[in-house]
């Protein structure tokens, strides 16, 4: 009985927008007309009705009147790489949604700890030594965990307050490790290892494989799933760590699980991407914009939006030019403007 009124409490304190569950399937909706108008675009059209056509006979005994290519160009190009913008961006939204709840900073996104650029310096140096692909998204998996890990390490050395803490080691091993990764591009062969490097970090999904998305499945279901499983908790720990504690929220193991969470999301997402920014910070406020900040419906909301605009900014990445654009460089030109509109206009979606 005591649990059902906390719960309540929680939810009256939060003011939940009413209409927020069929915002939710709108946001839903959305993100499936984007997917199947994703397959459409791109240098090798594929109009919708031969789409549909190619995905019902997988299931359906249907006789086939379309080329080889056009089931390799949706099977084995455009399907990966859309569904790992989808994961990517959801991973990065979730995370960053997460993060703002526990820091209680609206300003906060999923590298605020050092993952991004953990895995960052290990792709750098998985580049430069001439690792294969799947080498490559390795060390950027575990850059990012050190980076992490090295961060909570530190934080936990120091006996004030501990979110400061975590937000001061964090930003130290951010720097540290873009320093690092500018060490090793000043070394770099500007020829051959330099470019590709570079081109690494300013992110892509321009190589993404079907093995690169079953590598990318495991750890950001296993992370988004503890988290909407924690989404009570959150949304105390959003509250105020004083209030959790009355609650009977154990709020340094909260935190450890959050944290452990939003890295594995974040470093596997840097891993087979690259550095893409903005979309962790601005797609929360987004959401919260739209739903509120009960993070029962604030996290589907969160990954929904994300996954859409990442997948809508890749195909963009792959229509506006002759060459693709990296996606790090459209999501800042799309991220700032926005980020200024919320500033400007004090459209947090926070309280």
């Amino acid at each position: 009985m005591d649990t059902v009124i906390e719960h309540k409490t929680v939810e009256v304190k939060l003011n939940v927008k009413r209409d927020a569950s069929w915002k939710i399937i709108v946001l839903f909706l959305t993100l499936i007309f984007i997917f199947i108008l994703s397959f459409a675009l791109g240098r090798y059209p594929v109009p919708p009705g031969q789409l549909l056509q190619v995905l019902a006979a997988r299931i359906l005994p249907l006789e086939p009147n379309w080329i080889d290519t056009v089931e390799t160009v949706i099977f084995q190009v455009r399907l990966p790489r859309i569904l790992a913008a989808i994961l990517v961006g959801a991973a990065l939204s979730t995370a960053g949604a997460a993060y703002q709840g526990m820091f209680k900073n609206p300003l906060v996104s999923p590298d605020i700890l050092g993952a991004s650029a953990g895995a960052g310096f290990g792709a750098a140096l998985g580049i430069y030594f001439s690792f294969s692909m799947v080498g490559i998204q390795l060390m950027a998996f575990m850059g990012g965990l050190l980076a992490v890990g090295l961060t909570y390490g530190i934080s936990l050395r120091i006996r004030h307050d501990p979110m400061l803490a975590l937000v001061l080691s964090g930003i130290m091993m951010g720097s540290l490790f873009s320093a690092a990764i500018s060490g090793i591009k000043y070394i770099a062969d500007p020829y051959d290892k330099l470019p590709a490097i570079t081109f690494w970090l300013m992110g892509s999904l321009a190589s993404i494989t079907p093995r690169d998305v079953y590598l990318l499945l495991p750890p950001i279901l296993l992370g988004g799933i503890l988290l909407y499983l924690l989404r009570w908790r959150l949304n105390v720990l959003a509250m105020g760590e004083e209030e959790a504690r009355v609650l009977g929220i154990n709020t340094k193991l909260m935190n450890a699980i959050v944290i452990i969470c939003c890295t594995l999301m974040t470093a596997a997402s840097v891993s087979i991407s690259g550095m893409i920014g903005w979309v962790g910070l601005v797609i929360p406020h987004l959401a919260r914009m739209i739903v509120g900040p009960n993070y029962r419906v604030l996290l589907p909301a969160a990954m929904l939006l994300g996954g859409a605009y990442l997948l809508l900014v890749d195909d963009l990445a792959r229509l506006l030019a002759s060459m693709e654009i990296p996606l790090g460089i459209l999501t800042a030109l799309i991220g700032v403007p926005f980020f200024l509109y919320l500033l400007l206009n004090s459209k947090w979606g926070w309280k």
